[in-house]
């Protein structure tokens, strides 16, 4: 087995990886198959800017971690956070019909965890699969929004410009087990620009119309019977190829359509609600922690604008009716 690998990072630079478990981990089938599975869901021949994988994504995360000062044991769980992701991700929740909340991998996560090729791995090295899957374990992992955790803040640094991005990751710290800021300026640049992200990508016409329009195909496709279920346990590569044997001229037209890089609206069109994502950092100053809507009044009364914002919703255009 090897010893060592190295991993060159966008965001964090070059790290080395010694630990027995997490290189078994890394090279295990469930963590390779995130490859091939979209950090945005919707996969790029069908989606207006270029993703990067679900993998990329989880060892950020854990490198993230170790940075801060995480335990071995934190790293692991950070690195498997997304091991239970279905292929596109959070469009399976669109698909079942639950995409205000976008947890059905949540549901799912303690089941893989421990089972199958990464449950061998965590017992052979003593670790509870159980209680690697709960992210209640993790404060560095996982907190609830509008908290910062390493699953948010990898994810967010990754869309930031890399003039943002990697001076924002020098001025994390680990205070008490949770991530804060060194000052209230790098709290601030993040809050925007991760509310940018949330106007602009993640709850923009773009990606809501997108999420929409590729899920209504998943759900032809499952009726008719091209995919059922267990398809999406397989990677995006797998789905694709069956879904592109659909006959129905609805999918087809709707796949065609997504495959242009700016979408047209339609006066004939509904109201769709994505998940408001939003941050409120704390960070530190001589006087000790603050939360930053607690003492910028101007944060305060954007990240306000912008929850009301989202509450009106996306006109999604309905193709057809």
């Amino acid at each position: 087995m090897l010893k060592k690998i190295t991993i060159k990072d966008k965001v964090y630079g070059t790290h080395y990886i010694t630990e027995s478990v997490i290189i078994e981990l890394l090279k295990s089938k469930p963590i390779l198959r995130l490859k091939n599975i979209s950090q945005f869901g919707v996969p790029d021949q069908y989606y207006h800017i270029k993703n990067y994988n679900r993998y990329e994504h989880s060892v950020g995360v854990m490198i993230l971690i170790k940075s801060l000062g995480g335990s071995l044991e934190e790293q692991i769980a950070g690195l498997l956070h997304d091991v239970s992701h279905t292929a596109f991700s959070h469009v399976i929740d669109w698909v079942i019909g639950e995409a205000g909340d976008e947890t059905y991998q949540d549901t799912k996560h303690e089941d893989i965890v421990g089972s199958g090729e990464i449950g061998r791995i965590l017992k052979k090295y003593k670790y509870n699969p159980k209680a690697m899957s709960d992210y209640h374990n993790f404060k560095l992992l996982e907190r609830d929004i509008p908290e910062l955790c390493a699953d948010r803040v990898d994810y967010s640094l990754r869309e930031f410009p890399s003039q943002i991005s990697k001076p924002l990751f020098k001025a994390l710290v680990n205070k008490n087990n949770t991530i804060i800021f060194k000052d209230k300026r790098s709290a601030n640049i993040f809050a925007i620009n991760f509310l940018k992200l949330q106007m602009n990508h993640w709850g923009g016409f773009e990606a809501v119309s997108r999420y929409k329009l590729f899920s209504n195909v998943l759900r032809i496709a499952i009726k008719e019977g091209t995919l059922n279920f267990k398809d999406f346990l397989n990677d995006e590569k797998f789905v694709i190829n069956k879904l592109l044997k659909t006959k129905n001229k609805e999918a087809k037209a709707i796949l065609k359509i997504l495959k242009n890089k700016k979408l047209a609206t339609s006066k004939n069109s509904e109201i769709v609600q994505k998940k408001f994502r939003h941050t409120d950092p704390c960070f530190l100053d001589i006087n000790g922690v603050h939360k930053l809507s607690e003492v910028d009044n101007k944060f305060k009364d954007y990240l306000a604008k912008q929850r009301l914002a989202n509450t009106k919703g996306i006109k999604v255009p309905i193709l057809f009716s």
